[in-house]
């Protein structure tokens, strides 16, 4: 089925964040309830018709949200291997974009860290496969932007009418429009699609770890508390237009 529309009605909940006072946060419920998944090998096209086979959203490479980023994911880079890693390079696998950011390289139309189809290593990112053989989990070793996505936080400081001073924290989905100018050339993007709506989960149960690492462990139970009274009580109004219309997602099993 097409790509649905970039605006529909959503709902959304805001509440301080329990760990700090000066801090709230602003969820789209529609987006954390919805059935999206990762489809990475299971249907996913990526995000250009011209690219490489299997790399998903991978075409671009990686930017570091920040120096600490960077020297985090190095750390990780030192533990693969030929045998783990198709495009081994240890030492350049960093590059500049046209403003100058700081960047994974790309190669051969891809991130460096892509390991194409029938690789005896594995297909897939090559820092997400070595989170899976070492028991971590892939926030560790990726790029932030890699496990974030299509998780999207922003920050907005906000002075109320007493002029008091709140920073209003956003979660919500990474649509094409989170891509900046470029979204709108993707031949195809997941989060938006029905394609890649069909988890037995809802987003905000698949994602728990991204989203404590986002927001808190105070702040994601309060999420949570939100989403599930959410499932309980949603009209159709508030569902995602690319989620199945025969059935919704779980809630958490406690």
């Amino acid at each position: 089925m097409p790509e649905v529309p970039l605006d529909f009605p959503r709902a959304w909940v805001e509440f301080t964040d329990p760990a700090d006072s000066d801090q709230m946060f602003r969820c789209d419920l529609t987006w954390l309830t919805s059935m999206w998944t990762c489809i990475f090998g299971n249907g996913c096209k990526g995000i250009y018709r011209d690219q490489p086979e299997g790399v998903g959203c991978c075409t671009l490479g990686a930017h570091f949200s920040d120096k600490d980023d960077e020297k985090r994911v190095k750390k990780f880079v030192k533990e693969l291997t030929p045998a783990t890693w198709q495009h081994y390079d240890p030492k350049n696998w960093v590059e500049l974009d046209e403003d100058g950011d700081r960047k994974t390289r790309v190669v051969e139309g891809a991130c460096i860290f892509a390991n194409r189809p029938g690789f005896p290593g594995g297909q897939g990112c090559a820092l997400h496969s070595l989170a899976l053989r070492t028991g971590r989990h892939f926030i560790e070793t990726k790029p932030d932007v890699c496990w974030q996505l299509p998780i999207r936080r922003t920050y907005d400081h906000v002075t109320r009418q007493d002029e008091t001073e709140v920073l209003v924290v956003t979660i919500a989905e990474y649509d094409r429009r989170g891509w900046g100018p470029g979204g709108h050339d993707l031949d195809w993007y997941c989060s938006g699609n029905t394609e890649a709506h069909v988890a037995a989960e809802a987003v905000y149960v698949s994602n728990r770890a991204e989203l404590t690492e986002l927001m808190g462990e105070a702040a994601y139970e309060e999420l949570a508390r939100h989403c599930d009274k959410h499932l309980a009580s949603r009209s159709l109004l508030a569902l995602h237009p690319a989620d199945p219309k025969q059935a919704g997602p779980r809630r958490r099993t406690r």
